[in-house]
């Protein structure tokens, strides 16, 4: 046999490795974060007495003290477990450490896994992508074990692990080319036509085995955003994303430290509670810090002006109104009527708006947010230019209030990610940012400055400009034509964040750490 006849059917072998991987290993990735979704939202419906979804982004309709009862009781059960898991047993490696060849327990890593998404459903503030992560990983490590997948003959084994555990995000959150994305540009720091191929491919896989079993819906809403993109908005993404990339490299040196400094020992019995018990506390007034971050994340997304929706040509459609963050904490049922909420709103004094012939009720019963009291509008109405004051203070809050509860969480000793906090940190940054640029250049939208916001901290807190663009994109569904100002944003970001975290290193090398 010559040497030829040997590498063709080495390669001819290699092929179809990589094809079985694709389809049965995606699929069981797929399955897995189907499974690991139906999971959280079993534990949303038992903790919370809720399940987050489309209409419902977060936790608002829920008695503040059962908010507060659940995400301690939560992190109190988890605590003792992670204890217990970490000190009496196998440890569980982190996805880069079984990408490097580590190995991760069976039972161990499930159970891991699985405490990741209970702590989300009861309501602490941290992101449940790391859960399908590590399930891909250890899935992985078993399906190169069983076929006995190594070296110069099969495929490369930390390729495979790599590119399941991207695999595993993209299945959750149905985002096939974030999942690449994340494995070559992260895990793999390689990009070669082969490794996209099979990031791709499996992620795919996992994508639509996994919305086969959880159903699909866009994660967040930015309907109520412009038709199309504007040369401001261009500039505001430039000038936006350099903010972001700032803010991005603080909260990523934050989660550093944050990680770096978990207790090692019986603290967590004791730190995770009282963890749960300021999240809760400070959820009584705020309770869009709970969870992942969707709710804050959403919070930013939903912020529309009527007043000067018209020169962007946004709407807002009935079902954006009664599913709208700022509805919900204003009060509101969220009984919306009719056609598209836009441009030219009028509330009267029942609390009810209408707008282009529609119609938002909201319930009167109001809520710390009262619009009544002047601080905000009318229960379950849409925003006014009159209350921007009051808007900006909430999305402040929000955006201090979600930062600092992550970071207190993964410091207790929690386990889990900050890709969606950090959308929910960009979103309500980009918010803010928008509404102060809305008054100089109205034809953008709050909600594209939105997009573009989360889009540019995600990229800086990742450094992984790639992952973050496709990622936001894909959760939000939004047209193509954002893929221009929102590529430019995360390309400042990345930039800027590099700057910021290369300048701190610096100090700290030269006997000058960063406080």
């Amino acid at each position: 046999m010559t040497h030829t006849q040997t590498n063709a059917q080495l390669d001819g072998k290699r092929l179809g490795w990589i094809i079985l991987a694709v389809l049965v290993l995606g699929a069981v990735i797929g399955a897995g974060a189907g499974l690991l979704t139906l999971l959280l939202y079993g534990v949303e419906h038992v903790m919370l007495g809720y399940i987050e979804g489309s209409e419902l982004p977060g936790p608002f309709g829920v008695p503040a003290i059962r908010r507060a009862i659940s995400v301690t009781l939560g992190m109190t059960v988890a605590g003792v477990i992670w204890y217990l898991l970490r000190h009496k047993t196998a440890k569980v490696p982190s996805v880069k450490k079984a990408v490097a060849g580590e190995r991760m327990p069976v039972w161990q890593t499930v159970l891991h896994v699985v405490l990741q998404i209970f702590i989300v459903g009861s309501g602490a503030s941290i992101g449940r992508e790391v859960a399908p992560r590590e399930l891909g990983a250890m899935l992985a490590q078993r399906f190169c074990n069983l076929l006995h997948i190594e070296g110069d003959s099969g495929i490369d084994r930390r390729m495979v692990v790599a590119v399941a555990a991207g695999a595993g995000l993209g299945g959750v959150y149905n985002a096939p080319l974030a999942g690449m994305f994340f494995a070559v540009e992260i895990l793999l720091v390689d990009v070669t036509i082969e490794k996209v191929a099979f990031g791709l491919g499996m992620s795919a896989v996992a994508a639509f085995v996994a919305a086969s079993i959880k159903g699909h819906h866009t994660f967040y809403d930015i309907t109520a955003m412009q038709p199309s993109s504007t040369p401001t908005l261009m500039l505001f993404a430039l000038l936006c994303g350099a903010a972001c990339g700032a803010v991005g490299a603080l909260f990523r040196k934050g989660s550093s430290w944050a990680e770096a400094h978990k207790p090692s020992g019986r603290a967590i019995l004791w730190q995770m509670p009282l963890a749960g018990l300021v999240t809760g506390l400070v959820a009584v007034f705020v309770p869009q810090v709970m969870g992942n971050g969707r709710a804050a994340a959403q919070l930013g997304f939903s912020t529309f002006i009527p007043e000067v929706a018209g020169t962007s040509g946004a709407v807002q459609s009935p079902a954006s109104a009664a599913a709208s963050p700022w509805t919900l904490l204003s009060g509101g049922s969220g009984v919306v009527a009719d056609s598209a909420v836009a441009g030219g709103a009028s509330a009267d004094a029942s609390g009810t708006v209408a707008a282009s012939g529609a119609s938002v009720t909201g319930t009167g019963a109001g809520s710390w947010l009262d619009f009544g009291s002047g601080l905000a509008p009318n229960a379950g109405t849409v925003l006014t230019l009159s209350h921007v004051g009051m808007i900006l203070a909430v999305l402040a809050l929000t955006f201090v209030a979600k930062a600092l509860i992550t970071l207190m969480t993964i410091r207790s000793g929690a386990s889990g990610g900050v890709l969606q906090p950090g959308i929910a940190l960009g979103s309500t940054l980009g918010a803010m940012l928008g509404l102060v640029w809305m008054f100089a250049f109205p034809a953008d939208s709050v909600t594209a400055c939105a997009l573009i916001g989360a889009a540019a901290l995600l990229s800086a807190s990742q450094q992984a400009p790639l992952m973050a663009m496709c990622l936001v994109m894909e959760l939000t569904e939004a047209p193509i034509t954002f893929f221009v100002p929102v590529g430019l944003a995360v390309a400042s970001s990345a930039l800027v964040s590099k700057w910021v975290l290369d300048g701190m290193k610096r100090r700290e090398t030269t006997g000058h750490p960063v406080q």
